[in-house]
Formats: C-alpha cells, structure tokens, sequence
C-alpha cells in the first residue's frame, strides 16, 4: 500500500530553514478555527540558534503608491507567536507532520498554531486598472526566523514566510427562506401600492443564480413603468467610523409586463447572477482573499456569532437583493430588499491523505502558478 500526499514548500533564502504546510486554505468554523500545522526542516549550521514561528495578520487599508513622507497604510498583527525549535515540551502531532518527519529525517520539526476565532477572514478589495501594488484587504502569513526571542528583529536572509487564507464554507442547512412585502400610500390619492419580494433559498453558493420572485399589486392610481433588480454587496471596513458602503454587483432592468396600471397585478421570477467577470474593473469590489496569481471570486459572506465580534482589523462583507419599482417622475418609487448569504459550498472531506493504488500514477502539483518561490512536492 503506498500512500501519496502533497505539500507546500518554501525555503529562507540562505537555504537553512525550510517550511512544509499541506494546506494554505484554514477553515473558521465560527466556534473554532482548524489548527495550522506544519513542520519546519532546520540546517545543521543552525542546531545551536532558536526559531520562532508567528501567524501575521496583514490588514492594508491605503494604497501603497500613496506612502509616502513616512506615511504607512498597513498594521501587522501577530496573532500566536511561540518557539518552535528547540521544542520547550513535547506536543501531540498530525498524521500529515509524522509522514514528513519520517520522511525529511531527523532534523524536520512539527510546529502548531491555532487562530482566535474573532479573527477576521481572508478579504481584498479590488484595485483598480490602473492601481499598483498590494492590494488593500486582510492578509494572513505563516513566519518562521532565528532569533534569541520571538521580539527579535529578523532577517531576511534567515526568515520564511508563507501566505495562507482564514476561509468560510456555507452553512449546512437553509435558514428561512427570505420574504418581505412593502406598501407605498399617496397623499393626494386613494389606495396602495403593494410589492412582495421572495427568493427561493437564503444560502447561495458562488456561480448559482438567483431566483427572485416578485409580486405588484397595484391598487392605487399610479401607473409602474419599470421594474429593476439588483444585488447589491456591502462592505464594512470596521477600522473606519465612515467605512460602509454598498455597490451593486448584478442587475437588471426590465419593462416586460409594465405598464402596470391601477388594477393590476403582475408576477414574475428575474434571475440575477452575481460574478466576478461582470466586475472585474470595478475598483474596491470585495473579494475573496487569494494567493498570487490564482483566480478569485466575489468575497463571502462574513459569519459572525453575534454583531459584536467585530474585529477592528477586519472587513465584514454582506449581501442583499434589491428590488425597485418606478413610478415616474411624480410618482417616485417603492423598493424591497432582502438579505442573503453567498459563500462557497464545504468541500467534500477526503482527507489530507490519498490511499492510492501503487501503479496509480497521481499528478504531481505545481505551485509556479501560485507564487514562484513555492514548490510542491509529492511524497510516497
């Protein structure tokens, strides 16, 4: 029986310190956040120095090309910091870190790191076309360097850092399933105007469409001359007091069935599809934490276990569906709006291990496309 696995490698660039993570990708679960575990692989000439590990938390909030006059628009925070060679106790380890250190030999150390679960999650706000520079958002680092204390200033020559993500994945089960009904009165005339919004599910996952029910009853003497549905996503950059602000991601606009006219009524399903592609200029959209040079997609939805684990480092990203009704000019409009959650479907859980066949032959993956000081190696 052989037993295939990959991992993430990148080495400090005097070559004396070498990182191994199996993932970049770290779940929150709301309650908890999935342990970072890795190992490290430690030269000979530096058996006798001490290294420490750290996770970084990386928040940019301005633009890099406008730092300038000692002005610095990024806050570092250190989350977990410990030593992690020589080892002050024995700790339990992964199967994931057994097979490296049987593999990699006796100088190959385990290390573990485990998340607040108030930290905020893996976000970026897009620049713009013309932007350069790292993006603003929240970024999260794996760091490792030598030093007499984990104060120490470090190196470059001697430090190693790899970049991950604090991700999200879709709750398991439908929450209610969102509906609203609003009214609009007139002053000068009798009657209402009626508008109910409902969509077909509360949780949607990236690339799904959405379907939004709409239904007018018109019993007043206004006329509806056009109908438009958008989703809209809002974004709360919680280290700011004015930080809020909403953009539409996906619409459409429609006067099929209209004019509706006192009397009437009208039901009718618009699907709305919110990408990536249809935004991808669009400067300060949010996204999905990524790892350079791999695609991303809109951001998630943030879950919070109540409104006050807000982290002033993080960006709480929501969105909703909005549905307006124009009347006219004199007339003015009526519009509905429904929350909703948009997040990636938990993948399946096959393990970090893969029990393959040994005349399988299993593709070795390359990180070029990630970062190019980052290999991925295959083991057997």
């Amino acid at each position: 029986m052989v037993f295939n696995f990959r991992v993430y490698k990148k080495q400090s660039p005097n070559g004396k310190l070498t990182l191994y993570l199996g993932k970049r990708d770290f779940v929150d679960y709301i309650s908890a956040v999935e342990a970072i575990d890795g190992v490290v692989v430690i030269d000979n000439e530096y058996k006798d120095r001490k290294i420490f590990g750290q996770i970084v938390c990386s928040f940019r909030y301005g633009r890099e090309e406008d730092e300038v006059m000692g002005l610095n628009f990024q806050k570092d925070l250190y989350l977990t910091s410990q030593q992690v060679y020589p080892l002050s106790k024995t700790a339990e380890t992964t199967k994931l870190q057994d097979r490296l250190m049987n593999k990699l030999g006796p100088n190959c150390y385990p290390f573990t790191f485990t998340l607040p679960p108030s930290a905020p999650s893996s976000v970026i706000l897009q620049p713009g076309p013309e932007d350069d520079g790292k993006p603003c958002g929240v970024h999260y680092y794996v760091k490792l360097f030598v030093g007499e204390t984990d104060t120490d200033r470090t190196h470059k020559r001697s430090t190693v850092s790899m970049a991950i993500r604090k991700v999200q994945y879709a709750p398991s089960k439908q929450g209610r399933q969102p509906c609203t009904v609003v009214r609009k009165d007139f002053m000068m005339s009798p009657g209402e105007l009626e508008l109910e919004v409902t969509l077909d599910k509360q949780v949607y996952h990236h690339s799904e469409q959405i379907a939004v029910n709409i239904c007018v009853r018109n019993n007043s003497n206004k006329v509806v001359k056009k109908i438009k549905a958008m989703v809209q996503q809002g974004v709360d950059v919680v280290l700011f007091q004015n930080g809020q602000y909403r953009t539409t991601v996906a619409h459409l606009e429609t006067q099929e069935g209209c004019p509706i006219n006192p009397g009437s009524n009208l039901q009718k399903i618009i699907y709305l599809l919110p990408l990536l592609s249809s935004n991808i200029d669009r400067r300060g959209i949010a996204l999905d934490g990524q790892l350079k040079k791999q695609d991303t997609n809109l951001a998630s939805t943030t879950l919070l276990t109540s409104p006050d684990q807000r982290d002033a480092f993080g960006i709480i990203v929501s969105y909703a569906v909005k549905v307006k009704l124009y009347l006219g000019a004199l007339g003015g409009e009526l519009a509905a709006e429904l929350p909703f959650v948009l997040m990636h479907q938990k993948p399946s859980a096959k393990g970090r291990l893969v029990q393959a066949d040994s005349q399988m032959d299993v593709e070795t993956f390359r990180q070029d496309t990630v970062d190019p000081d980052i290999d991925s190696e295959k083991f057997e």
